[in-house]
């Protein structure tokens, strides 16, 4: 090969290298936006319980603005039943774009212990962030004969309780589940799919105790058809600082602080979940948006994807032991 066809062929490669370059470099910015665009679409959060209860409540209310903030659409979908298996399923098996995602609560932690569950909260799927944090209420209804607490207790060392609560696998459920166990009271559990059935059971007289937030049952509380007789928070809620904690009203052992976070499908982008959580850390950080919902009895909170994850493996291992302690069956 002479020198002039060696230097030739350097020259047509450093030509092709050129215009490789150049082709690559006007495609990156459409590549980076076409990755960059989130949300692309309208995206839907899963609710597992009912419309009107508080889960479906702060998810609709921080929706709304995260639909202004992303510029898409934000439907809320309830799929209430079955211990949340119904809502997991339809997240899992929308594509892991963060499009589709689904609402946990710490009763999805506590599910992972004492529910045989064909999928694991903690693999299938990521975290985005909380949303909000709340205590749960020990409502009768205004007609009830118990005063208080301990009138309930020692009515159920005589005759089962009828305890209700929403559906199997939600909080308030499995919180009257261990407050079964903890009195060690016979009792039955009867489960509603909305808290307003809840409600009507106790006005009725269906139900001895029903378990639900402030949020859920403000009206009928504020209203005086239902009677909170006991919270089950470390501390009194401001919300009801005349109602007495489930340990001042003598069940020490017994505590629970409920809290509800934005979940994804496993395999969805970083990006893309750094994207969520910062939209809602700075919807819920709007003080008309923060307002709004402490109106409503929920203290709202948000965290990293890291942070939510400590905090649902500190209330598995929690509740895990609890469930084992208390000798409640799976």
């Amino acid at each position: 090969m002479t020198a002039n066809s060696r230097s030739a062929g350097a020259s047509r490669r450093d030509l092709l290298s050129a215009v490789a370059a150049t082709a690559l470099a006007s495609l990156a910015p459409g590549l980076a936006r076409a990755q960059a665009k989130f949300p692309s679409q309208p995206m839907k959060i899963i609710v597992p319980f009912g419309p009107g209860g508080l889960a479906d409540i702060s998810t609709r209310l921080a929706g709304q603005k995260l639909a202004e903030r992303l510029g898409q659409q934000v439907v809320v979908d309830n799929r209430a039943g079955a211990g949340g298996v119904a809502a997991a399923a339809a997240v899992t098996a929308a594509p892991a774009d963060g499009h589709t995602l689904i609402l946990f609560s710490n009763g999805t932690a506590i599910s992972k212990s004492l529910l045989k569950l064909p999928y694991d909260p903690q693999v299938d799927f990521v975290p985005v962030s909380s949303l909000a944090y709340f205590d749960l209420n020990i409502l009768v209804g205004k007609n009830s004969r118990f005063t208080d607490l301990k009138s309930a207790l020692a009515e159920g060392m005589r005759r089962p309780l009828n305890l209700g609560s929403i559906n199997p696998g939600s909080t308030q459920h499995l919180s009257a589940e261990l407050f079964r166990s903890v009195a060690n009271i016979q009792a039955t559990m009867i489960p509603f799919k909305t808290s307003g059935e809840v409600q009507l059971a106790l006005q009725r007289g269906d139900i001895d105790l029903g378990f639900e937030s402030y949020a859920a049952l403000r009206a009928g509380i504020d209203s005086g058809d239902l009677r909170a007789i006991a919270t089950t928070g470390p501390t009194r809620t401001p919300w009801l600082p005349q109602v007495p904690t489930t340990r001042e009203a003598g069940m020490p052992d017994y505590e629970v602080t409920g809290w509800n976070a934005v979940y994804a499908p496993k395999g969805t982008p970083q990006a893309v979940i750094d994207t969520l959580a910062n939209a809602l850390r700075e919807v819920i950080a709007v003080p008309e948006m923060r307002k709004r919902l402490q109106d409503l009895g929920i203290e709202p909170r948000t965290s990293t994807p890291a942070e939510m994850a400590t905090v649902f493996e500190r209330d598995r291992r929690k509740w895990a032991q609890v469930i084992q302690q208390a000798n409640i069956k799976a």
